[in-house]
């Protein structure tokens, strides 16, 4: 069971992003407050999770959840400002589409940088350890992946339906053989 929040009486915003090690597409990215005393025993980091269980929590979040919000940043974006800013800029855009202003952020992961003034905490495998940090992991993970399986009907020879962007064996081979989209990040190490 993973824990509701790491400061108790505060309305606390869970972050996570999902994309970050992809050669091709935007980073995603959700900030979510769920009640104080939230319980979904099913809640987990995005990776332990079937596509469809997936899927179901992200509908019982967006229900659940005090606030919950998207951010994004483009693969021009990851270029130009290399994927760690990125992925932080893509929390702090999901931090500014929440309805209500949380009081502390806990951030999966080590690194984050400060947000209008309000305190965070970075969590190391914050996704396995905080419930709304798990439901932020679940909306970043489900709103990538349908934006990946719209770009896989416009370039299906890279198997995004499968790899959603990721460095699989078969998204290299396409790139070998017929070069890169105008998705892909020209920064990164591409085959």
């Amino acid at each position: 069971m993973l824990k509701s929040s790491l400061n108790k009486g505060l309305i606390e915003a869970g972050c996570d992003e999902a994309g970050r090690g992809c050669l091709a597409g935007s980073v995603y990215a959700a900030a979510v407050i769920l009640p104080e005393d939230y319980r979904n025993d099913d809640l987990n980091d995005s990776k332990q999770l079937t596509p469809h269980r997936r899927y179901e929590l992200r509908k019982i979040i967006e229900r659940d959840a005090v606030a919950w919000a998207v951010g994004v940043v483009t693969h021009e974006e990851i270029d130009k400002i290399n994927i760690l800013n990125a992925s932080i800029l893509a929390m702090h855009r999901a931090l500014d589409g929440l309805k209500v202003r949380p009081e502390a952020i806990i951030v999966d992961g080590n690194r984050f940088k400060p947000y209008n003034f309000i305190p965070y905490t970075t969590v190391v495998k914050g996704d396995g350890k905080f419930m709304s940090i798990a439901a932020a992991s679940i909306l970043a993970k489900t709103y990538r992946d349908d934006y990946m399986d719209r770009l896989a009907e416009e370039y299906p020879q890279y198997d995004w339906i499968s790899n959603k962007g990721y460095p699989t064996k078969k998204h290299r081979q396409a790139i070998a053989e017929h070069g890169i989209t105008p998705y892909h990040r020209k920064t990164f190490r591409l085959l």
